[in-house]
């Protein structure tokens, strides 16, 4: 081989490379002017969209009724309002509404939606609470028109009553009384579950009128009616949300309803009947046989699930008689004053404890297949919202002639929804062949039970449910059931996915509770305080999940205020996914590093 034959080939070699490197070149500023030009785009098409005062006429005064995704008569828009920015919130537009129904002896659906002048994409539909009756966007300042959500909610479908107040658009019959709405089906049936999928489609048609385009994103928020409502979107219109947050949410409504009566009706008879000077002896008992199954005897009943299966005399896992220590060897309680934690109880009054701390059982199965109502766990708190009563109603044994009907915040849903008479007692309810078709219908409409999440799993939806072990608004063995109904139905690995199902031990309604000043061994504790997670870092946590990817950590940390982190340090407690709970190893009792989630 020559030296003139290897110049050639290296020489050609040489501008072989350079033209190669040359078009990789070209190639590398064409991909970087591309992903620039994108990247531009991207961010152009994301920014704020900024509204005046001039566009909100753009609203316009009615919806077609084919935009409406549940049968409606019709929709009325108001004149829309402009309310200029202040220190505390930037300027938006307020545009409010009718629904009317489509029987013309029904209710209308009164809502409202807030529209910020700069509005980053995105939207929030507002749960209600009780049993709902006012709208539930109000003007004024809220953080989330400050990120630039539009906000939208309504009252449900009836004015008044619980939850009533503000200033009412339309209502119902002329001549209707507040509650003559629970004996309607459209507005049962809008209370339910339609009034979300109506108030959802008419904002969607205004936030597109007004701002050209609807939401990248959607969330649905509420908590206890307000969560029951989130559960029930995902469940019946899980195209229409990309994110969701149900705090305590009343998940089997109709049964929710009734149990308060239920209790009553288990003490008609007088020896049934747990008088208040019995709460003292009943919690200590609750404490002394499960305060310590989390590891620590501090007043804090943790392990909620090892604790209920002690307390339901249903589910053959717990001892035969959980109450064996406080009944009476007579059957008969021989100081019916006394308040002390060694007072007896009668063979009739754990007849009434087994009751409300046991599932129900339903003659035959309601929406769902749902079989039992799960009630209430073991608490430190047994007399919590009325559970407990110093009073003998009407239809009780020993009540005075001028005795009181009994009632309860869901008391509507039984005379109204179910016995269809609102002069009737509660009391008096029963159950036959008749009222439990009527109550599988009601069931159907107004209970969040359904476990198949696929669809809105599919859709890319994310769901974080929180709930309390102490909530006798709610009911926390109703919760628990249905988060293990998820899992039975999904899977775990699934749901993991989309979905955390968190609980506070010893919370109530609010998510916030405290430990009791004596622990399981009868001795003074300092009185701990249990903060609810803060609402604000949930909406960042499900944000970030929703529009980032990041998932929540199934064991987050709560601090002394409230705040949500993952790092486990400092003092607060450790919010577990169900079914774990935090379980005490070893350290000082106030930090969280001293507790681990567990199953076991």
């Amino acid at each position: 081989m020559t030296t003139a034959f290897v110049s050639t080939i290296v020489r050609k070699l040489s501008n072989r490379i350079k033209e190669i490197m040359k078009r990789l070149f070209f190639l590398i500023i064409a991909t970087l002017i591309l992903a620039e030009s994108a990247a531009a785009g991207q961010g152009s098409s994301s920014k704020n969209i900024v509204i005046t005062k001039t566009d909100i006429e753009k609203a316009g005064t009615s919806i077609p009724v084919s935009a409406i995704g549940e049968r409606v008569g019709s929709v009325k828009l108001y004149v829309p309002r402009w309310v200029e920015a202040t220190d505390a919130t930037p300027a938006y537009a307020v545009v409010e509404g009718s629904i009317f129904p489509v029987d013309p002896n029904g209710w209308p659906i009164n809502f409202r939606v807030l529209l910020p002048a700069s509005w980053s994409h995105r939207a929030m539909q507002a749960g209600g609470g009780g049993m709902n009756g006012s709208i539930t966007v109000r003007e004024g300042k809220n953080p989330m028109i400050n990120k630039g959500f539009v906000m939208y909610g309504s009252d449900s479908g009836h004015q008044g009553g619980m939850g009533g107040g503000g200033t009412v658009l339309a209502s119902g019959p002329s001549g209707a009384k507040t509650d003559d709405w629970t004996l309607n089906e459209e507005a049962i049936r809008n209370l339910g579950y339609m009034q979300m999928k109506k108030t959802h489609d008419a904002a969607m048609v205004i936030i597109e009128r007004i701002y050209g385009e609807r939401p990248r994103f959607n969330y649905y928020v509420g908590g206890s009616q307000g969560g029951r409502e989130g559960l029930m979107v995902a469940q019946r219109y899980p195209a229409d949300y990309n994110g969701i947050i149900s705090d305590v949410p009343i998940v089997s409504f109709s049964t929710l309803m009734l149990a308060p009566e239920l209790i009553r009706i288990q003490e008609k008879p007088l020896a049934n009947w747990v008088t208040p000077a019995k709460v003292n002896a009943i919690r200590a008992e609750f404490l002394r046989q499960c305060d310590k199954l989390d590891g620590l005897s501090d007043g804090i009943i943790n392990n909620y699930m090892a604790s209920r299966a002690i307390f339901d005399v249903t589910d053959g896992s717990g001892p035969v008689d959980p109450w064996v220590a406080l009944r009476d060897p007579n059957g008969k309680d021989p100081k019916p004053e006394d308040n002390s934690t060694s007072a007896r109880l009668t063979n009739g009054q754990i007849k009434t404890l087994e009751f409300v701390y046991s599932r129900f059982k339903f003659p035959s199965p309601l929406a769902n297949g749902v079989k039992s109502f799960g009630m209430w766990l073991p608490t430190t708190d047994p007399e919590s919202f009325g559970t407990i009563t110093p009073t003998r109603y009407k239809g009780q044994e020993g009540a005075l002639d001028n005795a009181p009907v009994h009632s309860s915040l869901g008391v509507l849903g039984v005379t109204g929804f179910l016995m269809q008479n609102l002069s009737a007692d509660p009391l008096d309810y029963t159950e036959d062949k008749a009222m439990n078709k009527r109550r599988k219908q009601i069931s159907e409409w107004l209970d969040a039970t359904d476990p198949d999440l696929n669809a809105f799993y599919k859709h890319g939806g994310k769901i974080i449910i929180t709930v309390g072990t102490q909530d006798f608004i709610a009911s926390s063995g109703a919760q628990l059931d249905y988060f293990q109904s998820l899992i039975n139905k999904m899977g775990q690995k699934k749901l993991d996915k989309f979905a955390r199902l968190y609980v506070v031990p010893q919370a109530g309604h609010g998510l916030s509770g405290r430990s009791y000043k004596m622990n399981g061994d009868g001795e003074s504790v300092m009185v701990k305080n249990i903060p609810a997670p803060n609402s604000n870092d949930k909406m960042d946590m499900i944000i970030s999940w929703v529009e980032e990817g990041n998932a929540p950590a199934k064991t987050l940390v709560i601090n002394n205020e409230g705040r949500i982190g993952e790092k486990q340090e400092g003092k607060g407690y450790i919010l577990c996914a169900y079914p774990n709970y935090p379980k005490y190893i070893g350290g000082p009792q106030d930090q969280v590093s001293s507790y681990i989630s567990s199953s076991k």
